[in-house]
Protein backbone atom coordinates (compact mmCIF):
# COMPACT_ATOMS: atom_id res chain seq x y z
CA UNK A 1 0.00 0.00 0.00
CA UNK A 2 1.46 3.33 -1.09
CA UNK A 3 0.17 6.78 -0.17
CA UNK A 4 3.05 8.58 -1.85
CA UNK A 5 4.85 7.68 -5.05
CA UNK A 6 7.98 5.74 -3.94
CA UNK A 7 9.83 7.18 -6.95
CA UNK A 8 9.05 10.78 -6.05
CA UNK A 9 11.95 13.15 -5.59
CA UNK A 10 11.05 15.54 -2.78
CA UNK A 11 14.25 17.24 -1.67
CA UNK A 12 13.88 16.86 2.10
CA UNK A 13 17.56 17.50 2.73
CA UNK A 14 17.31 20.96 1.20
CA UNK A 15 15.57 21.95 4.44
CA UNK A 16 18.25 20.42 6.67
CA UNK A 17 19.66 23.70 7.97
CA UNK A 18 16.23 24.97 9.00
CA UNK A 19 15.19 21.64 10.51
CA UNK A 20 18.40 21.25 12.50
CA UNK A 21 18.17 24.82 13.84
CA UNK A 22 14.56 24.21 14.91
CA UNK A 23 15.57 20.92 16.56
CA UNK A 24 18.42 22.56 18.48
CA UNK A 25 16.10 25.32 19.72
CA UNK A 26 13.49 22.77 20.84
CA UNK A 27 16.10 20.62 22.60
CA UNK A 28 17.54 23.62 24.45
CA UNK A 29 14.03 24.77 25.41
CA UNK A 30 13.18 21.28 26.69
CA UNK A 31 16.39 21.09 28.70
CA UNK A 32 15.68 24.50 30.19
CA UNK A 33 12.15 23.50 31.17
CA UNK A 34 13.31 20.20 32.70
CA UNK A 35 16.13 21.81 34.70
CA UNK A 36 14.38 25.03 35.72
CA UNK A 37 10.71 24.17 35.95
CA UNK A 38 11.13 20.46 36.61
CA UNK A 39 8.67 17.60 36.26
CA UNK A 40 5.47 17.18 38.22
CA UNK A 41 6.25 13.72 39.58
CA UNK A 42 3.28 11.53 40.42
CA UNK A 43 2.68 9.31 43.41
CA UNK A 44 4.95 6.57 42.02
CA UNK A 45 7.95 8.86 42.45
CA UNK A 46 7.01 11.16 45.35
CA UNK A 47 5.47 8.61 47.70
CA UNK A 48 1.96 8.66 49.13
CA UNK A 49 -0.92 6.59 50.47
CA UNK A 50 -2.74 3.73 48.79
CA UNK A 51 -6.24 2.74 49.89
CA UNK A 52 -7.96 -0.36 48.54
CA UNK A 53 -11.77 -0.50 48.77
CA UNK A 54 -14.46 -3.00 47.79
CA UNK A 55 -18.12 -2.52 46.83
CA UNK A 56 -20.89 -5.06 47.31
CA UNK A 57 -22.44 -4.04 43.96
CA UNK A 58 -20.79 -2.90 40.71
CA UNK A 59 -19.81 0.76 40.47
CA UNK A 60 -18.11 2.88 37.83
CA UNK A 61 -14.66 4.33 38.52
CA UNK A 62 -15.82 7.82 37.56
CA UNK A 63 -18.51 7.62 40.28
CA UNK A 64 -15.85 6.68 42.82
CA UNK A 65 -13.75 9.61 41.68
CA UNK A 66 -16.73 11.96 41.88
CA UNK A 67 -17.56 10.80 45.40
CA UNK A 68 -14.00 11.54 46.52
CA UNK A 69 -14.08 15.02 45.00
CA UNK A 70 -17.41 15.73 46.65
CA UNK A 71 -15.87 14.65 49.95
CA UNK A 72 -12.99 17.10 49.53
CA UNK A 73 -10.36 14.64 48.30
CA UNK A 74 -8.93 15.98 45.05
CA UNK A 75 -6.21 14.63 42.75
CA UNK A 76 -6.79 11.03 43.77
CA UNK A 77 -5.93 8.32 41.25
CA UNK A 78 -8.68 5.68 41.07
CA UNK A 79 -7.99 2.36 39.33
CA UNK A 80 -10.14 -0.74 39.05
CA UNK A 81 -8.72 -4.13 40.05
CA UNK A 82 -9.91 -6.21 37.13
CA UNK A 83 -13.59 -5.53 37.66
CA UNK A 84 -16.19 -3.02 38.83
CA UNK A 85 -16.24 -3.79 42.55
CA UNK A 86 -12.66 -3.38 43.79
CA UNK A 87 -10.60 -0.21 43.41
CA UNK A 88 -7.30 1.24 44.50
CA UNK A 89 -7.19 4.91 45.45
CA UNK A 90 -3.79 6.62 45.50
CA UNK A 91 -3.01 10.10 46.80
CA UNK A 92 0.18 12.12 47.05
CA UNK A 93 1.68 12.68 50.48
CA UNK A 94 1.89 16.43 50.07
CA UNK A 95 -1.87 16.70 49.62
CA UNK A 96 -3.09 14.44 52.40
CA UNK A 97 -2.31 13.52 55.97
CA UNK A 98 0.78 11.30 56.05
CA UNK A 99 -0.84 8.80 58.40
CA UNK A 100 -2.32 6.00 56.28
CA UNK A 101 -5.11 5.19 58.79
CA UNK A 102 -6.26 8.80 58.90
CA UNK A 103 -6.35 8.95 55.11
CA UNK A 104 -8.30 5.69 54.90
CA UNK A 105 -10.88 7.07 57.32
CA UNK A 106 -11.35 10.19 55.18
CA UNK A 107 -11.68 8.10 52.02
CA UNK A 108 -14.27 5.74 53.48
CA UNK A 109 -16.24 8.66 54.91
CA UNK A 110 -16.33 10.36 51.49
CA UNK A 111 -17.36 7.15 49.69
CA UNK A 112 -19.99 6.27 52.31
CA UNK A 113 -21.70 9.59 51.64
CA UNK A 114 -22.55 8.31 48.14
CA UNK A 115 -22.71 4.54 48.59
CA UNK A 116 -23.07 2.58 51.84
CA UNK A 117 -21.98 -0.76 50.37
CA UNK A 118 -18.29 0.19 50.34
CA UNK A 119 -15.75 -1.38 52.70
CA UNK A 120 -12.04 -0.88 53.36
CA UNK A 121 -9.75 -3.75 52.34
CA UNK A 122 -6.29 -2.40 53.12
CA UNK A 123 -4.12 0.71 53.34
CA UNK A 124 -0.47 1.16 52.52
CA UNK A 125 2.11 3.93 52.65
CA UNK A 126 4.86 4.48 50.08
CA UNK A 127 7.71 6.65 51.34
CA UNK A 128 9.48 9.25 49.18
CA UNK A 129 12.73 7.25 49.39
CA UNK A 130 11.15 4.45 47.35
CA UNK A 131 9.89 6.97 44.81
CA UNK A 132 13.36 8.52 44.51
CA UNK A 133 14.86 5.10 43.83
CA UNK A 134 12.26 4.39 41.15
CA UNK A 135 12.98 7.73 39.52
CA UNK A 136 16.73 7.08 39.43
CA UNK A 137 16.23 3.54 38.12
CA UNK A 138 13.91 4.85 35.42
CA UNK A 139 16.49 7.39 34.21
CA UNK A 140 19.16 4.67 34.15
CA UNK A 141 16.82 2.41 32.17
CA UNK A 142 16.30 5.07 29.49
CA UNK A 143 20.07 5.67 29.22
CA UNK A 144 20.83 1.96 28.88
CA UNK A 145 18.14 1.50 26.23
CA UNK A 146 19.59 4.33 24.13
CA UNK A 147 23.17 3.02 24.52
CA UNK A 148 22.04 -0.52 23.63
CA UNK A 149 20.36 0.79 20.49
CA UNK A 150 23.53 2.66 19.51
CA UNK A 151 25.66 -0.49 19.90
CA UNK A 152 23.16 -2.54 17.88
CA UNK A 153 23.10 -0.04 15.02
CA UNK A 154 26.88 0.27 15.06
CA UNK A 155 27.15 -3.51 14.59
CA UNK A 156 24.34 -3.87 12.07
CA UNK A 157 25.15 -0.83 9.94
CA UNK A 158 28.15 1.41 10.53
CA UNK A 159 29.35 3.71 13.30
CA UNK A 160 27.97 6.82 11.60
CA UNK A 161 24.48 5.33 11.71
CA UNK A 162 24.97 4.64 15.43
CA UNK A 163 25.99 8.25 16.09
CA UNK A 164 23.04 9.63 14.11
CA UNK A 165 20.65 7.30 15.94
CA UNK A 166 22.10 8.24 19.35
CA UNK A 167 21.70 11.96 18.72
CA UNK A 168 18.15 11.61 17.40
CA UNK A 169 17.09 9.30 20.26
CA UNK A 170 18.33 11.85 22.79
CA UNK A 171 16.54 14.53 20.75
CA UNK A 172 13.25 12.59 20.74
CA UNK A 173 13.46 11.72 24.45
CA UNK A 174 14.22 15.27 25.56
CA UNK A 175 11.38 16.74 23.50
CA UNK A 176 8.90 14.19 24.83
CA UNK A 177 9.91 14.75 28.47
CA UNK A 178 10.04 18.51 27.81
CA UNK A 179 6.33 18.41 26.99
CA UNK A 180 5.66 17.17 30.54
CA UNK A 181 7.86 19.88 32.02
CA UNK A 182 5.93 22.48 30.00
CA UNK A 183 2.42 21.23 30.79
CA UNK A 184 3.18 19.99 34.33
CA UNK A 185 1.11 16.86 33.77
CA UNK A 186 1.75 14.01 36.21
CA UNK A 187 4.93 12.13 35.37
CA UNK A 188 4.52 8.61 36.75
CA UNK A 189 5.65 5.06 36.03
CA UNK A 190 3.09 4.71 33.22
CA UNK A 191 4.52 7.78 31.51
CA UNK A 192 8.07 6.49 32.04
CA UNK A 193 7.10 3.20 30.40
CA UNK A 194 5.68 5.12 27.44
CA UNK A 195 8.93 7.12 27.11
CA UNK A 196 10.79 3.82 26.75
CA UNK A 197 8.20 2.75 24.18
CA UNK A 198 8.76 6.02 22.29
CA UNK A 199 12.50 5.29 22.17
CA UNK A 200 11.79 1.85 20.69
CA UNK A 201 9.25 3.18 18.19
CA UNK A 202 11.54 5.98 17.10
CA UNK A 203 14.55 3.75 16.47
CA UNK A 204 12.38 1.27 14.55
CA UNK A 205 11.37 4.09 12.21
CA UNK A 206 14.99 5.06 11.68
CA UNK A 207 16.12 1.48 11.04
CA UNK A 208 13.68 1.29 8.10
CA UNK A 209 15.22 4.42 6.55
CA UNK A 210 18.77 3.25 7.34
CA UNK A 211 18.10 -0.12 5.70
CA UNK A 212 16.93 1.62 2.55
CA UNK A 213 19.96 3.94 2.60
CA UNK A 214 22.33 0.97 2.77
CA UNK A 215 20.48 -0.84 0.00
CA UNK A 216 20.51 2.17 -2.33
CA UNK A 217 24.19 2.84 -1.72
CA UNK A 218 24.99 -0.73 -2.76
CA UNK A 219 22.82 -0.90 -5.89
CA UNK A 220 23.25 2.66 -7.21
CA UNK A 221 26.34 3.31 -9.30
CA UNK A 222 26.35 7.05 -9.74
CA UNK A 223 24.63 9.22 -7.16
CA UNK A 224 25.75 11.60 -4.44
CA UNK A 225 25.16 10.88 -0.78
CA UNK A 226 22.51 13.61 -0.64
CA UNK A 227 20.63 12.05 -3.56
CA UNK A 228 20.75 8.60 -1.97
CA UNK A 229 19.46 9.88 1.36
CA UNK A 230 16.63 11.80 -0.33
CA UNK A 231 15.70 8.75 -2.37
CA UNK A 232 15.67 6.57 0.78
CA UNK A 233 13.33 8.97 2.58
CA UNK A 234 10.98 9.21 -0.41
CA UNK A 235 10.82 5.46 -0.94
CA UNK A 236 9.98 4.76 2.73
CA UNK A 237 7.68 7.77 3.25
CA UNK A 238 4.43 5.84 2.69
CA UNK A 239 5.45 3.13 5.15
CA UNK A 240 6.45 5.76 7.72
CA UNK A 241 3.19 7.73 7.44
CA UNK A 242 0.96 4.62 7.43
CA UNK A 243 2.70 3.17 10.51
CA UNK A 244 2.50 6.48 12.35
CA UNK A 245 -1.15 6.98 11.38
CA UNK A 246 -2.38 3.59 12.54
CA UNK A 247 -0.28 3.66 15.73
CA UNK A 248 -1.70 7.11 16.40
CA UNK A 249 -5.26 5.84 15.89
CA UNK A 250 -4.62 3.05 18.40
CA UNK A 251 -3.26 5.53 20.95
CA UNK A 252 -6.22 7.85 20.32
CA UNK A 253 -8.63 5.00 21.05
CA UNK A 254 -6.67 4.19 24.20
CA UNK A 255 -6.90 7.82 25.32
CA UNK A 256 -10.64 8.22 24.74
CA UNK A 257 -11.82 4.78 25.85
CA UNK A 258 -9.04 3.45 28.10
CA UNK A 259 -9.77 5.61 31.10
CA UNK A 260 -7.62 8.10 33.07
CA UNK A 261 -5.15 5.42 34.17
CA UNK A 262 -3.71 5.16 30.64
CA UNK A 263 -4.09 8.79 29.55
CA UNK A 264 -0.43 9.49 30.26
CA UNK A 265 0.74 6.52 28.21
CA UNK A 266 -1.46 7.44 25.24
CA UNK A 267 -0.51 11.13 25.23
CA UNK A 268 3.21 10.35 25.48
CA UNK A 269 3.02 7.88 22.62
CA UNK A 270 1.10 10.32 20.42
CA UNK A 271 3.71 13.01 21.01
CA UNK A 272 6.54 10.52 20.52
CA UNK A 273 5.07 9.26 17.24
CA UNK A 274 5.01 12.78 15.78
CA UNK A 275 8.49 13.65 17.06
CA UNK A 276 10.01 10.30 16.02
CA UNK A 277 8.55 10.46 12.52
CA UNK A 278 9.77 14.00 11.90
CA UNK A 279 13.22 13.32 13.36
CA UNK A 280 13.71 10.31 11.06
CA UNK A 281 13.27 12.62 8.08
CA UNK A 282 14.62 15.97 9.21
CA UNK A 283 17.26 15.09 11.84
CA UNK A 284 18.69 11.59 11.34
CA UNK A 285 19.25 11.88 7.58
CA UNK A 286 20.91 15.33 7.69
CA UNK A 287 23.18 14.03 10.45
CA UNK A 288 24.23 11.10 8.25
CA UNK A 289 25.05 13.51 5.45
CA UNK A 290 27.12 15.79 7.70
CA UNK A 291 28.93 12.77 9.18
CA UNK A 292 30.15 11.99 5.67
CA UNK A 293 28.40 8.69 4.96
CA UNK A 294 29.34 7.36 1.52
CA UNK A 295 29.10 4.33 -0.71
CA UNK A 296 32.48 2.89 0.29
CA UNK A 297 31.45 2.85 3.96
CA UNK A 298 28.63 0.40 3.24
CA UNK A 299 30.08 -1.85 0.58
CA UNK A 300 30.88 -5.37 1.81
CA UNK A 301 34.60 -6.12 2.11
CA UNK A 302 35.82 -8.90 -0.19
CA UNK A 303 39.13 -10.70 -0.59
CA UNK A 304 39.60 -9.01 -3.96
CA UNK A 305 39.33 -5.55 -2.43
CA UNK A 306 42.34 -3.59 -3.84
CA UNK A 307 42.82 -1.81 -0.51
CA UNK A 308 43.23 -5.18 1.22
CA UNK A 309 45.61 -6.33 -1.48
CA UNK A 310 47.91 -3.36 -0.81
CA UNK A 311 48.10 -4.13 2.91
CA UNK A 312 51.27 -5.95 4.07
Amino acid sequence: MEIFNPNSNINFLSWRRVSIVISIVLVLASLGLILVRGLNYGLDFTGGVLVEVSYAKPVDAKDVRKALQTGGIDNALVQGLGGTREFTIRMQVSKVDKKADTVATKVIRALHAQRTDVSLKRTDFVGPQVGQQLRNNGAIAVIFVIIGIMVYLGIRFEKRFAVAALVTEIHDTLLTVGFYALTQRDFNLTVLASVLAVVGYSVNDKVVVFDRVRELFRITRKASSEQILNRAINSTLSRTIITSLFTGLAMGALFFFGGPAVHGFAITMLIGIVIGTLSSIFVASPLLLWLGISKKDLMPVTKNDPELARRP
